[in-house]
């Protein structure tokens, strides 16, 4: 398994406008959850997401476009709207607060029916869990798990403790997917090959960190041109910035990881 090192940003062309770096739609955020989307859209904006908007229980409204006054909002019951949106987007990200309950699961149906290949979808968090259980073929476009090792067991049917690199290989091939198995030292299983980390610290182990990185997956993959260069970058980066603030802070609140991206990234960009 080959470990990511020495990655690099791309370098932004000198003429260039916003549509230039992607058309994300990030979906979830319940009544009760809405902090997660919230936080993936925060990192998607921060890390270059061209146009953002975001697609959540009107109950979070307020709260988001104070937080992240750049990201444009949708209600995620309006199904005319949301078909629209999903219809223009890059690249999709569902899950994060998304919710276990009927509109859950009839979100994630009605953007199966209506995703096309030429698009990217990030499946994360609670999205993960509703189709363990739906079993509802993937649609035929690229594909990214975003799992922890609990999400990737209802996932894969593989137990915590018999997760090795060859069984969650088959199962990745078997889904026909890119899979990012979130854990110490985390495991990407990409149709090129398999791939890890070995930074990243116990003081990232707080709420709302995967969905800081599902956010930064979902801006590299609309605006970068290689899809697993991208989810390369994007886990390293947040895991480098989490070794740098863990130097001098015992716990590193998903937040401030957000906060460091854009210095981050300048400091990798290509010469």
């Amino acid at each position: 398994m080959e470990i990511i090192r020495d990655i690099k940003i791309p370098k932004r062309k000198i003429h260039s406008h916003k549509g230039d770096y992607g058309r994300i739609l990030l979906i979830g955020g319940n009544q009760n959850m809405g902090g997660s989307i919230m936080l993936a859209a925060r990192a998607c904006v921060y890390s270059g997401g061209g146009l953002t908007t975001v697609a959540t229980h009107v109950s979070n409204h307020s709260a988001l476009h104070s937080r992240c006054p750049e990201a444009m909002v949708s209600d995620i019951t309006d199904i005319k709207r949301l078909t629209k949106l999903i219809q223009a987007a890059d690249c999709i990200l569902i899950g994060p607060g998304l919710g276990l309950d009927f509109q859950g699961n009839n979100t994630l149906t009605l953007l199966f029916q209506h995703i096309e290949s030429h698009q990217t979808l990030i499946i994360d968090g609670d999205a993960i869990t509703i189709l363990s259980k739906l079993k509802h073929p993937l649609p035929d476009c690229e594909v990214i798990f975003t799992p922890h090792q609990m999400e990737w067991e209802r996932l894969s049917w593989i137990e915590i403790d018999d997760q090795t690199p060859e069984l969650n290989r088959k199962r990745a091939n078997k889904l026909g997917a890119h899979v990012v198995l979130k854990k110490h030292e985390s495991e990407l299983y990409l149709k090129s090959g398999d791939y890890k980390i070995d930074i990243g610290n116990p003081a990232m182990a707080s709420g709302g960190m995967g969905d800081t990185l599902a956010g930064i997956m979902a801006s590299f993959v609309a605006q970068f041109d290689d899809i697993e260069d991208a989810i390369k970058q994007a886990v390293y980066i947040h895991s480098l910035i989490g070794d740098k603030l863990a130097k001098e802070m015992y716990v590193t609140p998903a937040s401030k990881v957000i906060d460091e991206l854009p210095y981050m990234m300048k400091s990798l960009e290509e010469e």
